[in-house]
């Protein structure tokens, strides 16, 4: 298996994570807020000086493409870009969304087969950023902004599954959606420490991004706010 360090910016968590052997081997985690550009390269180091301390090297890098925060993604894929370049090794992309739910698959709860997973990340207001998986990780609905509504899920709902919701954006679902089908799953953020089965699944079929045209997931168009007057 492959030797592989993954960096996650896409919320307020910032995370890097070393892994080989399937195995995650060292890692690094900050839950405070937006302190990504300040503590990145910190974290990343760490990770490095295990690499080197262990004399092991390095096979490629993972990095979470969103969607998610704006400013958080172009951070990540920035370092990430910029480190294959310089240490010679290819780059691979991860889902926001993806990581969500493989984290809710593996959690200490086992879904059935009929389960499907829907992550949700704050899009500010009524939106959020979701997908549908089913247990195969077959995306039902594809990455996509959608406004919180009543019957937003019903296309996949009433026909014995039960939907698993977590993430930031599933705690204003709350408000809206009810019903025996839904099962919210709390505590579920992007870590790179959980992107392991996604990032060697992605080097095992040789599914790397390009270093010069790869750009995060947004899904929609940064939109620039006024701040508040001081007085």
């Amino acid at each position: 298996m492959a030797v592989i360090l993954s960096i996650d910016t896409s919320t307020n968590v910032c995370s890097t994570a070393l892994s080989a052997e399937g195995m995650v081997i060292c890692h690094r985690e900050d839950f405070q807020g937006q302190n990504h550009a300040a503590l990145l390269s910190g974290f990343i180091k760490v990770c490095l000086d295990h690499l080197r301390e262990h004399e092991m090297k390095l096979d490629a890098i993972a990095v979470s493409m969103g969607p998610g925060s704006y400013t958080g993604l172009r951070i990540g894929l920035s370092e990430a870009k910029g480190l294959a370049f310089a240490l010679d090794v290819p780059l691979i992309g991860v889902s926001t969304l993806e990581l969500m739910a493989v984290s809710a698959m593996f959690g200490s709860t086992m879904p059935d087969d009929n389960t499907l997973f829907v992550p949700m990340i704050d899009a500010r207001r009524m939106e959020v950023y979701t997908a549908v998986y089913d247990m195969a990780l077959t995306p039902l609905l594809e990455p996509t902004p959608m406004i919180l509504t009543p019957d937003c899920l019903d296309r996949w709902r009433g026909n014995g599954q039960e939907l698993w919701l977590m993430g930031n954006g599933s705690e204003k679902a709350k408000k809206i959606l009810t019903g025996d089908d839904l099962r919210w799953i709390p505590d579920i953020v992007p870590l790179a420490s959980d992107m392991l089965a996604l990032a060697e699944r992605a080097w095992s079929r040789r599914d790397f991004l390009d270093l010069a045209y790869s750009t995060p997931a947004y899904l929609k168009d940064y939109q620039a706010t006024k701040p508040k007057p001081l007085f």
